[in-house]
């Protein structure tokens, strides 16, 4: 059976983060598990004194999120390599199936498993959408849930560990940055996780910023930016932060004119596809 570690970078996560804990350390398997905390100024670190000499927990000031990861994974040693946010959940049973997986199967260098959105009291939401792997497909929409994916060390030692420069998409960046390379991915059909969302995320909270570093990275990563990111962002542009009704004509059109600005400005020119996707909304 392979190793495993887990890394929780945190900030300020104190009312999850013992939810987040409990739900590692009732696995039932040997793991190494490390929290990298960016130098909490609430609960978070009463709450891992807790549970001392069953984890590592070291509080320092970071770069982000994804510094704090990187350190972690630094730190660590384990064949397999789980990445758990603060305010995050494994279901029971995860990584009992993820290491009987990579044990089985030895090619796999990227195993992700379904998973569920939860509100704030770990209540379902909705099923992730989470599709079998496929690299377009990728392109295109992120398919993978974050907290229900996990890695072989190898793979950080050939195509390099999650960018710090991004704040946002460092995980979808991640992922087609492994595909691209030739990283093999799995899908386990078995629900692995629960991933927060709830009005703090900074996925809800942030819309445009998180849309607008998505297009930025996927324009540097594959040379141009799909259709659906340049959509997705005129929507997120003109129903977020100008109020516009979606449901009116002239907003569709002004979505439609922001989706052409859009491509022009990370693809410096308008594909033929864009064309026929904004005709078809006039």
């Amino acid at each position: 059976m392979p190793t495993l570690s887990v890394v929780t970078p945190s900030f300020n996560q104190g009312r999850f983060i013992g939810r987040t804990i409990d739900s590692v350390l009732s696995q039932g398997v040997d793991l190494e598990y490390v929290i990298m905390d960016g130098g909490s100024c609430d609960e978070t670190a009463d709450v891992a004194r807790a549970y001392e000499g069953r984890l590592l927990f070291v509080s320092e000031r970071d770069k982000g999120q994804t510094d704090a990861l990187n350190k972690g994974i630094a730190v660590t040693s384990g064949e397999i390599i789980g990445w758990l946010n603060s305010d995050d959940v494994y279901y029971p049973g995860a990584l009992r199936a993820v290491l009987d997986h990579f044990a089985a199967h030895p090619e796999c260098d990227v195993l992700y498993g379904q998973a569920d959105h939860i509100d704030e009291h770990d209540a379902f939401i909705e099923e992730y959408p989470v599709e079998p792997f496929d690299l377009t497909a990728l392109e295109e929409r992120c398919i993978i849930c974050q907290p229900a994916l996990f890695f072989r060390r190898r793979v950080v030692g050939r195509f390099g560990l999650p960018d710090v420069n991004l704040r946002y998409c460092m995980d979808y960046e991640f992922w087609l940055r492994l595909g691209l390379a030739g990283a093999r991915f799995h899908h386990l059909p078995v629900k692995l996780a629960g991933s927060r969302f709830y009005p703090d995320t900074k996925t809800l909270g942030q819309r445009l910023p998180v849309h607008t570093e998505i297009n930025r990275m996927l324009a540097d990563t594959l040379g141009r930016v799909p259709d659906r990111w340049l959509c997705n962002w005129a929507h997120t542009l003109l129903r977020d932060t100008m109020g516009f009704d979606p449901a009116r004509r002239y907003t569709t059109a002004l979505i439609a004119a922001a989706a052409l600005g859009a491509s022009l400005r990370w693809n410096r020119t308008i594909p033929a596809s864009l064309w026929r996707t904004v005709k078809s909304w006039l």
